[in-house]
């Protein structure tokens, strides 16, 4: 395994020449390496670390899921729950949540993205989200704003059939788990996420000590943008975190499969046995995203989620079969896919024999 570190370390040098900071992490064979480059942009003006926390974007949905997952498993939520009963009690006078072809949108479709619900909110347009002077685009999502915007929102597709990524239908599962737990969406993370994996920076709001590890993020060129809290809207994206913690995210999806007691193993297997089929080679799970490549490509699965907000990107992926995972963070509105992807290729050409 010396030659992980390597490989994480060229990877985080090659990103922070086109990013103002990175954090990489590489995982292969039960060992860990977390390797930074460039610099914060925050408050400790240092190289980004492990502890480094950034915004981590639409990652935030494969714990959004995962707290659906966990609330199943309880028996206080169901899979194919309608919205509508998940929210009957919250629902403003007048509003209702949107049906299609006589099919109403269940819990499941707002995970795998088979709701029908368009991408944003109601009078929420996308260029307006990169706006460098915008602070928060969705800081008027509250949770009024949003149930109210469904009685005026049209499906585009029946719920089930077809997939159409939707952060409107992240956020409405956030909102839905987080009321029908009696929390806000922080408080619920935590108790159903955080605290059973031991993640101990993964949050909403971010205040102590770890407002100095805080990244400041930028845009493309560079220069310094607000940070994004998303209000109501939370689970589709509004959380913060590290390398490390992510790392131990990823070290719990490994072993679930072969560890009954490993940390939130029955969350972790619910979450990979919802699967809906995209095409031949790519499908969603409850969170996550999966394709696997072509024959002569190597055949390689990965299942995977990215993210991004104004001043940050984020990528998370791993391979249940070989056994390794990548987290690339970085605090510039670039995207990180194409070198995490790289990564984790590289990890499982050259660590295939190593895990089994």
């Amino acid at each position: 395994m010396s030659n992980l570190g390597s490989l994480v370390q060229q990877t985080a040098d090659r990103v922070a020449a086109q990013q103002v900071g990175v954090v990489v992490a590489g995982l292969a064979g039960g060992a860990v390496e977390i390797r930074g480059a460039g610099r914060t942009g925050g408050p400790d003006g240092g190289v980004p670390g492990p502890g480094t926390l950034f915004e981590i974007g639409s990652v935030t949905k494969v714990f959004t899921s995962l707290a659906l997952a966990r609330q199943v498993l309880t028996g206080s939520a169901a899979l194919d729950e309608p919205l509508s009963a998940a929210l009957a009690d919250a629902l403003p006078a007048g509003a209702a949540v949107p049906a299609r072809g006589g099919k109403a949108i269940r819990l499941r479709h707002l995970a795998t993205h088979t709701s029908g619900l368009p991408r944003l909110p109601a009078g929420t347009r996308l260029p307006a989200l990169l706006h460098p002077r915008r602070p928060d685009p969705y800081a008027r999502c509250t949770s009024d704003a949003l149930l109210a915007g469904l009685a005026r929102t049209r499906l585009r597709a029946a719920p089930g059939r077809s997939f159409r990524y939707s952060d409107l239908g992240a956020g409405l599962l956030g909102l839905a788990l987080a009321h029908r737990a009696g929390t806000g969406y922080e408080e619920l993370v935590a108790r159903e996420v955080c605290g059973p994996l031991g993640l101990a920076d993964t949050v909403v709001t971010v205040g102590g000590e770890r407002s100095a590890r805080l990244a400041q993020g930028h845009t493309p060129g560079g220069r310094p943008v607000p940070g994004w809290r998303l209000a109501d809207l939370a689970g589709a994206g509004a959380l913060r975190s590290t390398a490390a913690d992510l790392a131990v995210l990823l070290r719990a999806q490994l072993a679930s499969g072969r560890e009954r007691e490993a940390p939130l193993a029955p969350a972790i297997a619910l979450t990979r046995e919802v699967r809906h089929r995209v095409n031949p080679f790519a499908w969603t799970h409850l969170g996550w995203l999966g394709h696997r490549l072509h024959a002569h490509q190597g055949g390689h699965l990965q299942i995977w989620h990215n993210g991004g907000t104004g001043g940050f990107r984020s990528f998370v992926a791993f391979d249940p079969e070989k056994q390794v995972g990548v987290v690339v963070l970085v605090n510039t509105r670039r995207s990180a896919d194409a070198a995490g992807t790289a990564l984790l290729r590289r990890l499982q050409n050259e660590f295939a024999t190593a895990a089994g």
